[in-house]
């Protein structure tokens, strides 16, 4: 599955030039990686976010936010957020810091 390239590069914006982010290719898409560690990405015009089984289902209550099911089952900790809830530049820059701030918490890889 491709990946929309103007929300990749919304993203980038949001990132900007934080150290330690990389980008790789997953997923069927492209992923922003901390440590090691994924903290969102974009498949498909969604953004994918890494938020952790303790903060899952408060984020599913968010506008846009379905879990993540990409193999059929949901991945416990990610969601995608579909356009409606990341098309807002404010709403896409909370999503992105979201993940930055769940990938930073855990030990480098």
């Amino acid at each position: 599955m491709a990946y929309d390239e103007e929300l990749a590069e919304r993203v980038r914006k949001v990132l900007g030039r934080r150290r330690g982010v990389r980008e790789k290719k997953m997923f069927g898409g492209l992923a922003f990686m901390v440590n090691g560690h994924m903290a969102c990405g974009v498949q498909g015009d969604d953004l994918m976010v890494r938020v952790g089984a303790e903060g899952y289902e408060e984020a599913l209550k968010k506008a846009g936010a379905r879990p993540m099911d990409f193999t059929g089952r949901p991945l416990k900790g990610m969601i995608y957020v579909g356009p409606r809830g990341h098309e807002r530049a404010p709403s896409l820059k909370a999503w992105v810091e979201r993940g930055l701030s769940y990938a930073r918490s855990l030990p480098p890889k």
